[in-house]
């Protein structure tokens, strides 16, 4: 019984281990989350806050904005463990941008982060590019298409949700256009693994906001390579996170 329990164990962790070098280039994302009461650029998926720090020099856009949508200063800062947001502009929206690169799956199902032209028979590939928008207040007009946001998701209504369960309208932009097809998930942190709503023609989904804190609203989208050689596809990975207000204490 032992010895039959100790090789489920095996194969139940060697699936585990393919599936986390599957999903390395598709499904993680960045998002903005307070860590300390700081700003801190999360690279991760679900409820695995990654090494940020290792990632760091891919990270190649930091952008922030007034409630008006004037750009002003900011800048990222590494620590030992954390890529924090320079805030003392007080903007009301911070974006940024990764590009992890390059990723093929080759004839043995495993992902090498190279382009398919450096892996022969490769069965997939693709540069996957993450961005990332944060509303740390409310806009003063509705939000629109921000510079160097190739996959981004705004909000529909000019005022963002107060509650848990409201209803909001999201749309999801590609170079400023609707994103047919995009899959959208209400809740990548907490509920990263549910059935993905799928944008229509005018790139708009109908959600109910997850939770009274932090919410974390994501969207994925297959665009055409830029190098027909290195990838079949650009995945893009969009994240919009803003903060519900909980009570008084």
């Amino acid at each position: 019984m032992f010895l039959l329990n100790a090789r489920a164990m095996v194969v139940a962790l060697t699936i585990a281990l393919t599936f986390a070098l599957t999903s390395i280039a598709h499904s993680h994302g960045i998002w903005f989350a307070q860590r300390s009461g700081e700003l801190a650029l999360i690279y991760g998926h679900g409820a695995d806050d990654l090494d940020m720090i290792r990632r760091y020099d891919k990270v190649t856009n930091l952008s922030a904005f007034d409630a008006a949508g004037a750009p002003v200063k900011t800048a990222l800062r590494k620590t030992d463990h954390l890529a924090l947001v320079d805030l003392s502009a007080k903007p009301a929206i911070v974006t940024a941008v990764l590009d992890n690169g390059y990723w093929s799956k080759g004839p043995d199902d495993k992902w090498v982060n190279k382009g398919k032209d450096e892996v022969p028979g490769a069965k997939e590939s693709g540069r996957y590019i993450k961005y990332s928008v944060f509303l740390r207040e409310q806009p003063a007009k509705p939000l629109g298409a921000l510079p160097g946001q190739v996959l981004q998701i705004v909000p529909v209504a000019a005022k963002l949700p107060q509650h848990i369960n409201d209803s909001m309208t999201v749309r999801v932009l590609f170079n400023g256009k609707p994103a047919v097809g995009a899959k959208v998930i209400r809740d990548y942190v907490t509920d990263p693994d549910q059935k993905p709503q799928i944008a229509g023609k005018d790139g708009t989904v109908t959600l109910r906001v997850r939770n009274q804190g932090l919410n974390v609203i994501a969207a994925s989208f297959d665009a055409p390579p830029e190098d027909a050689a290195k990838a079949t596809k650009n995945g893009l990975h969009a994240t919009l996170a803003f903060v519900l207000k909980h009570a008084p204490e």
